[in-house]
């Protein structure tokens, strides 16, 4: 049976391929807007109150994206190097890692953001010189260990999926170890990897939003500032609208290319 999203109306289904028409898509969310606009009494007042806030909104986000980045990106440095050695011969390295990995994927993100936060000083002095070591760089370190317990099972996965014969057939063809890795292994890792890895991005991005709780002045702190200043109940539900929005434009976008990317995955 072919792949059809459209469910059947008379079982009182929806038609989803509508999702992927631009007018349909733009009626259905204006019939959204409307009637989150009636049912929560939202004035005029509230939305130019919103547009004066949507600068400082979108700077906050910012915050978020560049914490994610880098813990997304210093979490899979340690992941590939941690993955890499849960494959090793020695036994006492391939234990260290699995105990690494199973702790840190197991672990509450927000234990490990208060962890990182108070675990290490608030400046760093390295002989005549202070560093300052501010919240926002904590947070990343406490988001980049659940990344590189999940990265590291990630490659370990990828190595191990791909099928043995092909390292035998290699060996044959007098290939070194490290040549078959370089040249034939790793590239299907990093095509087999890239759709979980996209889609650990995408929770990493989320769980930003933890920051605010540590002092970072991010989208949800903006946030919460904005919604203080004004004092408005109906400003105050738009404004929490209006992050849920944004975070959902970012995020959102990356699901559907993780998902064509595991479309073209099967069919190759």
């Amino acid at each position: 049976m072919a792949n059809d999203l459209t469910l059947p109306h008379g079982a009182g289904g929806v038609d989803i391929s509508l999702w992927r028409k631009p007018w349909a898509a733009s009626a259905i969310l204006a019939v959204c807007v409307i009637t989150f606009w009636v049912t929560t009494g939202t004035t005029p007042a509230a939305v130019a109150y919103l547009w004066q806030w949507l600068p400082a909104l979108l700077q906050g986000l910012w915050v978020n994206i560049q914490i994610s980045v880098l813990a997304m990106a210093l979490g899979t440095f340690v992941g590939l190097a941690i993955g890499a050695l849960s494959l090793s011969p020695v036994a006492a390295w391939r234990v260290s890692t699995r105990w690494y990995v199973n702790l840190f994927r197991n672990a509450p993100v927000l234990v490990l953001i208060y962890f990182t936060t108070y675990a290490f000083p608030f400046e760093v002095r390295v002989l005549s010189w202070t560093f300052a070591f501010p919240d926002w760089l904590k947070v990343v370190l406490g988001l980049a260990l659940p990344t590189s317990a999940n990265v590291a099972e990630i490659f370990r996965g990828a190595i191990q999926s791909i099928p043995s014969a092909q390292w035998e057939a290699a060996q044959s063809l007098a290939f070194k170890r490290r040549e078959i890795f370089r040249l034939i292994v790793l590239p299907q890792c990093v095509r087999r990897m890239l759709p979980p890895w996209m889609n650990l991005y995408a929770s990493i991005t989320m769980s930003t939003a933890l920051a605010s709780l540590v002092g970072v002045h991010d989208l949800v702190d903006t946030a919460q500032i904005a919604s203080n200043t004004v004092s408005r109940t109906d400003f105050t539900i738009l404004v929490y609208f209006t992050l849920l929005a944004l975070f959902f434009a970012y995020c959102y976008p990356i699901a559907r290319a993780t998902r064509a990317l595991e479309r073209r995955h099967d069919r190759h």
